[in-house]
């Protein structure tokens, strides 16, 4: 089966895997799999599993590891992107879907002086997330966080912090993580239709954060959050290589 499998790692234990109801039914009704088959399962957190099918029923698919790996599919960088609610849902799940492709970490929604106020519908963007990591073949789920305000966002937790802007002190993005040499964990931040203000931009240069620019084209606020994304991703070296288990896990 070419289709990527999620089980939470509450599910795996004992060298088993157990799919959750609605996985099991997409392998016994959509796919039609059977006892001896192989399926691929990912656990949310890094854990990437090749399985052999041991007990097919009704109610319930178990299998039986075959194989363990870690982070498949994972970029050497973490990267966070907190970037401002949008008016249209239906866009921001795009950004979301997307991201999780790119390989974003941490999606951050922000609140800005420039957001209207909008409900965030959280499962459905877990679901989306949940999706688009079997998709497009990784093995950890990004988190995302409840909406912050601006001036919530720290880089505490980022060795480079970043916030997107189009006026002349801007650098392009490019430059700014090149100039930093390989770091671990970047924090972008992209704002929302019209992007942040002049102060909001102000308040993030004090607080650490480095304007970059996108380009000399403007971009809608999701594309903005994708190019960014997608640039420091492809700056720091693309995807990363897997890691061998933890010791005594199964």
């Amino acid at each position: 089966m070419t289709t990527n499998f999620y089980a939470p790692p509450s599910t795996i234990r004992s060298g088993r895997v157990v799919l959750p109801d609605q996985e099991a039914r997409h392998v016994r009704t959509v796919l039609r799999g059977e006892e001896g088959d192989e399926m691929t399962v990912v656990d949310g957190e890094g854990g990437w599993y090749r399985v052999e099918i041991t007990h097919l029923a009704p109610e319930q698919v178990v299998g039986t590891i075959l194989e363990r790996r870690e982070g498949i599919g994972e970029p050497v960088v973490d990267v966070t992107v907190g970037i401002g609610l949008l008016k249209k849902r239906s866009r921001f799940e795009t950004f979301v879907e997307k991201a999780v492709e790119l390989g974003v970490r941490r999606i951050v929604p922000l609140r800005t002086r420039r957001t209207e106020p909008e409900s965030m519908r959280e499962e459905r963007l877990r679901n989306v997330m949940l999706a688009a990591m079997k998709q497009c073949r990784r093995s950890r789920l990004p988190a995302l966080a409840a909406p912050h305000s601006l001036a919530d966002v720290g880089t505490t937790e980022a060795e480079l912090g970043l916030v997107c802007h189009a006026g002349d002190d801007a650098i392009p993005i490019q430059q700014a993580v090149g100039e930093r040499g390989r770091v671990q964990s970047v924090l972008i931040l992209v704002g929302p239709e019209g992007g942040f203000t002049p102060g909001e931009v102000e308040e993030a240069v004090a607080a650490g954060y480095t304007p970059v620019s996108l380009g000399a084209r403007r971009l809608r606020a999701e594309t903005a959050g994708l190019a960014a994304l997608s640039a420091i991703i492809l700056a720091s070296g693309g995807r990363g290589e897997e890691r061998a288990p933890a010791p005594g896990s199964s």
